[in-house]
C-alpha cells in the first residue's frame, strides 16, 4: 500500500503504523456508538437522574470525538510525510540513474 522508501522497507512499517491508527479509530467510533445510544435512551425517559447521567456520556462523547480528530490529524500528516519522502527517494533515484548515464556518455565521447 506504501511506497518503500529508498528500498529500506518504511512502507511496511508505515502501513502496520496506519493500521494501528485506524484500529484504534474504529474502536472509539464503537464507543461512540454505544454512547448515543445510551444518550438517546436516557432521554427518551425523561427521568431526571438518567438526564442528568447524559451531561457525563455528553463529555464523554466530547472527548472521544477530540481524540478521532486528532487520530485523523496525525494520520494525514503522517501520510503527507511518508508520500514526501518516497517522492524525494524516487527523485534521488532518478536524478543518480540520470548522472550515471551521464557519465557514462561523456566518458564515451573521451575515448
Amino acid at each position: 500500500m506504501f511506497p518503500d522508501v529508498q528500498g529500506m522497507g518504511e512502507g511496511k512499517g508505515m502501513q502496520a503504523a496506519f493500521e494501528k491508527s485506524f484500529v484504534q479509530v474504529q474502536s472509539i467510533l464503537d464507543q461512540n456508538r454505544v454512547l448515543i445510544n445510551e444518550i438517546n435512551q436516557n432521554h427518551e425517559s425523561k427521568i431526571p437522574d438518567n438526564l442528568g447521567r447524559n451531561v457525563g456520556l455528553i463529555r464523554e462523547l466530547n472527548n472521544n470525538i477530540r481524540k478521532v480528530v486528532d487520530l485523523y490529524s496525525h494520520l494525514s500528516s503522517n501520510f503527507s510525510k511518508n508520500m514526501d519522502a518516497a517522492a524525494a527517494a524516487v527523485q534521488l533515484q532518478g536524478d543518480s540513474r540520470l548522472a550515471a548515464a551521464a557519465a557514462n556518455m561523456m566518458h564515451k565521447r573521451t575515448r
